[in-house]
């Protein structure tokens, strides 16, 4: 899945994921410095594995059951830890099981780096729930880029 410029991106965000500076910050960007958006394989979306289904559908689950209590206000700073370390957990597995072309590892990456992102707010003080909808955020995208069977979009509750 990974080629050596690709990966050493990859690392790259993930060692910024312990830091306090936001991820998004690293996120990837194009020629023109301007950040880089997910899209399209010329109108049809990226192919995937089953590692990659897998690892997505394992946050999608983990995110989605932790919504009623996010919205209720009745997560504390240690289930979001808890949270953020189960989305990272499944982050390092696709890293190391998927292989997908060069283009959609690209663009998986665009994913990744808002789902880092939101790992790092909710590891952070205040505002937690915000690292949630960022990875809701990244889910939905994903869901709507990648070609993946019976994906369920993530809604506000």
């Amino acid at each position: 899945m990974f080629t050596n410029k690709s990966l050493a991106a990859l690392v790259a965000l993930g060692l910024t994921v312990g830091l306090s500076a936001a991820v998004s910050a690293a996120a990837p960007h194009g020629p023109d410095g301007h950040a880089m958006e997910l899209r399209l394989d010329n109108g049809q979306k990226w192919q995937t594995d089953e590692a990659l289904r897998t690892g997505m559908g394992r946050i999608r689950d983990a995110i989605d059951a932790a919504l009623p209590l996010v919205h209720a206000g009745r997560y504390g700073a240690a289930d979001f830890s808890a949270l953020a370390d189960r989305v990272q957990e499944q982050v390092d597995y696709v890293v190391a099981n998927c292989k997908l072309p060069e283009e959609a590892d690209i663009q998986l990456h665009l994913a990744l780096a808002q789902i880092m992102d939101g790992i790092n707010v909710m590891k952070g003080e205040g505002g937690q729930d915000k690292g949630v909808a960022a990875v809701v955020q990244a889910l939905n995208a994903y869901g709507g880029h990648f070609d993946h069977p019976e994906w369920k979009p993530l809604g506000d509750r």
